[in-house]
């Protein structure tokens, strides 16, 4: 690979990194050793900026050109952000309700099937259409606040940076 600029990031298909490249794994190296890249990227993706910088770590994440984005965010050049998975609660469902149907009618049938609440206690559902309202609320919990998948569809490649070559 030619003509690359030091600390130009490129998506690469290999399982090496070529010479003069290294792999975007978020790993910590020696100012010493890489003092190009060093006076590039400087601490932007982390290090003490004593003896070490960090390149930037591209594993599970989708690149994000940095600057404003559309809704008012900023995305600062080597933040990170977003989860894997995620956890739900109730305050991140839009409001909404779940009809509950009942009858005033005599229940016909034991089986809920194709049927409604009833008021006897004897045969507890009706095949009677609900035509009464039931007290708004809880009628049941559901869920178990366990995390979910939040990854869009994905083909891992590698990142790599380029260690030789051009200073910009």
């Amino acid at each position: 690979m030619s003509d690359q600029v030091v600390g130009e990031v490129r998506m690469f298909g290999g399982k090496f990194a070529p010479v003069g490249w290294l792999f975007c794994e978020g790993q910590l190296l020696k100012i010493n050793d890489y003092s190009a890249l060093y006076s590039v990227i400087g601490t932007t993706f982390g290090g003490d900026g004593q003896s070490t910088f960090a390149l930037p770590d591209s594993r599970g994440r989708v690149p994000v050109h940095q600057g404003w984005g559309d809704f008012g965010k900023e995305y600062s050049l080597g933040g990170y952000g977003g989860a894997e998975s995620v956890v739900l609660s109730r305050f991140e469902l839009p409001e909404h309700t779940h009809a509950v149907h009942a009858s005033s009618a005599p229940g016909t049938t034991n089986n809920p099937s194709d049927a409604v609440w009833a008021v006897s206690t004897v045969a507890q559902y009706s095949t009677d259409s609900g035509n009464e309202a039931m007290i708004a609320g809880n009628i049941s919990v559901e869920g178990a606040m366990r995390p979910h998948d939040n990854m869009m569809p994905y083909l891992p490649i590698s990142f790599i940076i380029a260690i030789e070559g051009d200073l910009p």
